[in-house]
């Protein structure tokens, strides 16, 4: 878009002038030259229209008048005192114009947010997950008002390059921090392994079963908690997995690793759990029976370090109480959890086998009524031979023509004498299974629902 124009016009005298008009986007403002004719020789108004008007430097001659104005929308860029013969030129510059300053605006707007980016990406020392953020969502905005061409391609291209080099540096930045994670994704690595490995170990030499799960346990909790890259995370839980079926294995036997369904995994970890309060019940109720032992024992001590010593029981006692209550708290909340899960489960399977039932009746249906319709065909396949021969006859007539047409009564009598009771069994055989095809699975259908709905409400029961 061009910042320069030249043209002719006439001063307040009528006198022939030469207009330079030149935009200064950063400072909102118009320069605006002004040429008498005696100025503006041929060789002066050559080098203004081309030279000039296309960047280059053009030297004025003295006596030429230089007049400063701010650009706006509502005013003329032109002093009142000058006129031009094409005043929709200047209008459109003007128009023109106001774009380019807004632009230049935007421009350095964005070239002083991307100062401060700069300036901070130089102060890092590490990478920095908040400042590529930042970097994106700049670059984002650029790339909205480049596609709205809000941007002129210079200041565009500007940024870009700007950009891709901060961009740069934040990725051998965060490439240096990859390293430095892989490095400490391995350490973990290796070392869960090496836990793992002594965990299969013990196994092998069948040491305490009950201690490894426990341990496996840890392991596994200690897993969720560390920071391992994609490849190490997927191989330390293979490994961490195949440890878990092979101790259940070993505890339960080889069925505990393929159960016949959800339902029985979970009914197997419901009771299991159910033991487990039970038991802690009964460690609690044996604590408590201790504790008020020895608080009736204080009440009868004589001396001051055997009350001490009680005190200390006392305390220790209050202290196992209270932490195996918190785990019996949340041994019930999870026994309500895996309640609510067997009930919905329940329910699933429930809606599941009684699709199932109607699957299965639809089917026996349609099976009854394929069997039905291939005996009725059967039936019709042993009078084919009387139908041929009254079709036979029928032609016969027609070729001595004794009739005139095929619903003669002749024909009628000849072919219902052939046919006897064929055409009847046939016409009785087509309406049964159009009753039966057409009318209706459904009805078929129904004939065992009974069966199904008893079968589904003896499961309820």
């Amino acid at each position: 878009m061009k910042t320069k124009l030249v043209f002719w016009g006439a001063n307040e005298k009528e006198e022939r002038v030469l207009i330079g008009m030149q935009l200064r986007a950063d400072d909102n403002a118009v320069d605006i030259y002004v040429f008498p004719e005696t100025l503006a020789t041929e060789e002066f108004t050559k080098s203004m229209l081309g030279d000039w008007r296309n960047g280059k430097t053009v030297e004025f001659p003295e006596g030429h008048q230089h007049i400063a104005r701010e650009l706006t929308i509502a005013e003329s860029i032109l002093p009142d005192n000058l006129k031009v013969e094409r005043s929709d030129i200047v209008q459109r510059a003007q128009t023109e114009w106001h774009f380019v300053v807004l632009s230049t605006k935007l421009n350095d707007a964005y070239q002083t947010e991307l100062t401060d980016l700069k300036e901070k990406i130089e102060q890092l020392s590490s990478y920095d997950s908040a400042t590529w953020n930042s970097l994106k969502t700049f670059w984002s905005k650029v790339q909205s008002q480049v596609r709205e061409r809000n941007l002129f391609r210079d200041h565009a291209n500007s940024l870009r390059d700007s950009t891709n080099e901060l961009f740069g540096k934040m990725k051998g930045m965060r490439a240096s921090l990859d390293e430095e994670f892989n490095a400490a994704s391995k350490v973990h690595y290796d070392a869960f392994m090496q836990n793992l490995q002594d965990i299969e170990k013990r196994v092998v030499d069948g040491m305490n079963l009950n201690g490894i799960f426990e341990d496996l346990k840890k392991i596994q909790k200690s897993f969720k908690e560390t920071k391992f890259s994609r490849e190490h995370r997927n191989k330390v839980w293979e490994k961490l997995d195949g440890a878990f079926k092979t101790v259940k294995d070993k505890r339960f036997g080889p069925s505990s690793g393929n159960e016949s369904s959800p339902v029985d995994r979970l009914n197997r970890r419901y009771d299991g759990l159910m033991n487990a309060v039970q038991k802690m019940e009964k460690s609690i109720h044996r604590d408590k029976d201790e504790l008020a032992f020895q608080k009736r024992k204080v009440a009868t001590t004589d001396g001051q370090l055997e009350m001490q010593i009680r005190q200390a029981k006392i305390k220790m006692i209050e202290e196992r109480v209270r932490s195996k209550e918190e785990k019996l708290e949340d041994m019930m909340q999870t026994k309500i959890d895996l309640q609510k899960r067997k009930d919905s489960l329940a329910a699933k399977v429930a809606r599941q086998a009684k699709k199932d039932k109607v699957e299965e009746a639809k089917k026996e249906a349609a099976n009854k009524i394929a069997k039905e319709i291939k005996e009725a065909e059967k039936s019709r396949a042993g009078k084919e031979g009387d139908i041929q021969k009254a079709a036979e006859k029928i032609g016969i007539l027609k070729k001595d023509k004794k009739v005139e047409k095929p619903g003669n009564d002749s024909v009628s009598e000849a072919l219902t004498a052939t046919l006897g009771e064929s055409i009847e069994d046939v016409i009785d055989t087509v309406k049964a299974v159009a009753e039966v095809v057409g009318d209706k699975i459904e009805a078929a259908i129904e004939e065992f629902k009974p069966k199904v709905d008893n079968d589904i409400s003896s499961e309820e029961e």
